[in-house]
């Protein structure tokens, strides 16, 4: 019986192999993507910086650029700037929260300064990767111009520069430019139970 289950199952992964192995003979092409992590459940911005780790194992130099956070002291960003400065560029440029500046001119301000610095770092030629965190947030509020934001990433960004775009509420335009789009999904989170962000697993 063991003998006879071990035996199909071996056929099946086979068939399953074959058609893998000839699907993958179709897929010779590379380009820089465009990426968004969008969605109400956690994971968006984690995600993001898994990529940057995997850009830096592979030799790839990288950029992040922090929207809307700001200050936050996020386990990420200690990492980054304090054991992988050369290979990974760590720049913020938001104040924190909009509820946090209640100040929309500095909102603005803070957001249209990290698009220009978002921009230098996409099209500096030794940059491969460059993750833009919370972004879509910002462009949620209009703090920058979803067009223009769009218009760049299709037509000045390097064709083999990826990037990363991170956030609530991705607009459908970006979602239409976008060559990979994930939609986190949120099942249950532990701060409707009262339990705060905690260091390792939010920050």
């Amino acid at each position: 019986m063991t003998d006879d289950i071990n035996t199909r199952h071996a056929d099946k992964m086979r068939k399953i192999k074959q058609a893998r192995d000839k699907m993958m003979q179709t897929k010779t092409e590379e380009k820089g993507l465009i990426i968004v992590h969008t969605g109400a459940g956690k994971g968006k911005s984690s995600s993001g910086f898994g990529m940057i780790m995997r850009c830096i194992a592979h030799g790839m130099p990288c950029a992040v650029v922090q929207f809307i956070k700001g200050d936050w002291v996020t386990g990420e960003k200690l990492f980054l700037r304090e054991r992988f400065a050369d290979e990974c560029r760590f720049l913020v440029s938001g104040e924190g929260f909009t509820w946090e500046t209640q100040d929309r001119e500095r909102d603005i301000a803070a957001a249209q300064n990290g698009w220009k610095i978002a921009k230098e770092q996409i099209l500096d030629p030794d940059i491969r990767f460059v993750l833009l965190d919370e972004i879509n947030i910002a462009l949620r509020y209009d703090y920058l111009d979803i067009d223009e934001v769009v218009d760049f990433l299709l037509h000045q960004k390097p064709p083999m520069t990826h990037v990363c775009l991170t956030g609530r509420n991705a607009k459908p335009e970006l979602i239409e430019a976008a060559d990979l789009v994930t939609e986190m999904t949120l099942v249950k989170h532990p701060f409707r139970d009262g339990i705060k962000a905690q260091n390792g697993v939010e920050m």
